[in-house]
């Protein structure tokens, strides 16, 4: 997929990536590197409902010569939906407020991907406990990647791998801890509602990360939006690594009509992420982007 091209007034940006603080592969630091050897010259550090990278990526985007925008990206819940995105740009990363609210969410999910190791077991899967509870010790949260990695790598599941004909971790996350599969369990907090509110009362601009890679129907995106408008949500990530052009096209369309800002990203995890890989992997399709304040 080209490198996006963005409008002569509108900087190289790629507004969403992950550190080790989440569930990306890098140190902060070089993820930044990264960016800037790619050409990127606005950055957003997104790490799942964390900032103790950002400092980190402040430091390094000056070095490089890049600006960087304070940012989260915060796993809500939307009803019977697990796992809707909502980015935070912009933000106080400092405001204690936030921090409480960080804290108590990462604990619930920390406490969720215990659940899920515990079903991973009881279906028969080895785990390696040892690996989730050094990351805990060190504060980061664990996700379904590092639930995936904990059971994919474990020897003792090498036979059941290949019976199953998983090629990588994500192949046994997709099959096992999405919703709806046999080995998820839910969040119980935050809501999309409250993950707004968080971050506007932290300064910060509430975008609806990746519409499509949540939701399938057209229709079903368009109602989201509109309901996540009325808890205010400021913008939509209309450009994204894995959106075709008609899903670009409609959502350009949609944040048109309803004035919100319109942002994208190739979702760096890092060089060798099966899906997420490379910076500046998403393509605009001829539309201008609007990132409003973020851009400034």
């Amino acid at each position: 997929m080209p490198a996006a091209a963005p409008g002569p007034d509108a900087p190289a940006f790629d507004l969403q990536s992950h550190s080790t603080y989440s569930d990306g592969a890098l140190p902060p630091a070089e993820v930044v590197a990264r960016a800037a050897q790619a050409g990127v010259e606005l950055l957003a550090l997104s790490d799942h409902d964390t900032v103790e990278g950002i400092d980190e990526a402040l430091a390094a985007a000056e070095r490089h010569g890049i600006r960087l925008v304070t940012a989260t990206e915060l796993s809500s819940i939307d009803g019977d939906r697990e796992d809707l995105h909502v980015l935070g740009y912009g933000i106080e990363h400092r405001d204690t407020a936030l921090l409480a609210r960080l804290d108590r969410w990462r604990e619930d999910r920390a406490n969720r991907g215990w659940r899920m190791a515990d079903a991973l077991e009881e279906l028969g899967w080895h785990v390696d406990r040892d690996k989730l509870r050094a990351r805990s010790d060190q504060g980061k949260p664990i996700g379904r990647p590092h639930l995936a990695t904990a059971a994919f790598d474990h020897p003792a599941n090498a036979q059941r791998i290949a019976d199953e004909g998983l090629a990588t971790f994500s192949d046994l996350l997709v099959k096992y801890l999405i919703p709806g599969a046999p080995a998820f369990r839910r969040r119980t907090t935050p809501t999309v509602a409250e993950a707004i509110h968080a971050i506007h009362d932290a300064g910060g601009i509430a975008v609806w990360a990746h519409p499509f890679w949540d939701l399938d129907r057209p229709d079903e995106v368009l109602e989201t939006i509109d309901r996540y408008i009325n808890d205010g949500l400021d913008g939509v990530e209309v450009f994204y690594t894995t959106f075709t052009r008609e899903q670009t096209d409609f959502l350009a369309r949609a944040a048109a009509e309803r004035g919100l800002l319109t942002t994208g990203s190739a979702d760096f995890h890092g060089p060798d992420h099966p899906h997420f890989s490379r910076f500046r992997a998403f393509d605009l399709h001829g539309h201008e982007p609007n990132l409003g304040p973020i851009a400034r």
